[in-house]
């Protein structure tokens, strides 16, 4: 099913056709045990967004992008479908390779592409929530009766050493604006690691949020229908399962903001009243004051010249800026500076 590639990952049998590769961290990186130690227990409480990608959350993530205030999705959305063509003509990728793959909604504009223009891949979600890969990609399969699928089953912040290379063109992957949930360090990581992968030939496409109107920002992660709350609250659903904690969604109310020093949205849970939690995993209680808050996401904004200057810095040129009228969103086009010189 797989062509030969280098990078280690182990194999999962196959249900409804679908092979399932885990793929082995190259550095270490925390767990939720340790991540609630380390969050939790100390003021100011935090979480990693990680979490919220339970099947659930997966499901409730993308209502959200369906949602008339999150402009994101769509607009990424629209961007690739004008140039999904344009971009499969220039890479002619043999395998597409996609970080944070959730349900592959907008994946499909550049599959149709392929479609269109004869060109025969394989697709490699990449994603933590193993049910969903197994979904979606029988899902792809049938929709697309040519496309061999994948997925890599692991967390794309433990490092890129054991990613599977596969022999051909690749086209790297890392939509939705996700970039905007690593800070300024993490970020860089990130990219490094993907550039440190990449090959002649191969290609990197980002989606990335743009600093805009603050009303604009605020009615995205604050949709009318309140499906940011109920993705938002799913994290206590998380935590409780996998920490073996009493969190009380009813206890807890959602709220995002903008920070305009910072250029970035914070998401949080909010403490309705004074309560106390028990976290049977870490063997301890917590005790909640009334408004005190845990921070579950960040998401930055950026301008063209930040975006530039971090992919810059990652290692990267960039060949093409696809954005909107309103130039409320970036779609990048890049790949290795090194590589290309050396080409």
């Amino acid at each position: 099913m797989h062509k030969t590639m280098t990078g280690r990952a182990r194999q999962y049998p196959p249900r409804d056709g679908i092979d399932c590769l885990r793929v082995t961290p190259s550095r270490p990186v925390p767990g939720l045990l340790q991540d609630a130690r380390s969050g939790l227990l100390e003021s100011p409480r935090s979480m990693p967004p990680k979490y919220f990608y339970d099947e659930r959350g997966a499901h409730l993530f993308d209502a959200i992008c369906d949602t008339q205030e999150y402009y994101p999705t769509r607009t990424e959305e629209a961007l690739l479908q004008q140039h999904a063509r344009e971009i499969i003509s220039l890479v002619k990728p043999d395998h597409i390779i996609e970080f944070g793959s959730g349900t592959s909604r907008k994946t499909r504009h550049l599959l149709d592409a392929c479609a269109g223009t004869g060109r025969r891949l394989t697709y490699w979600p990449f994603d933590v929530c193993e049910p969903v890969l197994r979904e979606t990609g029988h899902t792809l399969m049938q929709d697309y009766d040519w496309l061999n699928v994948s997925p890599l089953l692991g967390d794309y912040h433990a490092g890129l050493d054991e990613l599977p290379v596969p022999q051909g063109s690749c086209l790297y992957l890392f939509l939705g604006g996700t970039i905007g949930n690593f800070d300024s360090p993490e970020a860089h990581r990130f990219l490094v690691d993907i550039c440190n992968r990449m090959r002649a030939g191969d290609y990197f496409v980002m989606g990335a949020d743009r600093v805009k109107a603050h009303a604009v920002l605020h009615a995205a992660y604050n949709d009318a229908e309140g499906i940011t709350d109920e993705f938002n609250l799913n994290l206590l659903e998380v935590l409780n399962r996998g920490l073996d904690a009493d969190f009380d969604p009813d206890r807890f109310s959602h709220r995002a903001v903008y920070n305009d020093a910072r250029e970035q949205i914070e998401m949080y849970l909010v403490a309705r009243e004074r309560h106390q939690v028990r976290i049977g995993a870490l063997d301890c209680d917590i005790r909640l004051q009334d408004g005190e808050s845990i921070l579950t996401e960040i998401s930055r904004k950026f301008s063209v010249e930040s975006l530039q200057e971090m992919l810059t810095e990652a290692g990267y040129t960039l060949d093409r800026h696809y954005q909107p009228d309103n130039r409320y969103y970036s779609l990048l086009l890049a790949r290795p500076a090194a590589v290309q010189s050396n080409s």
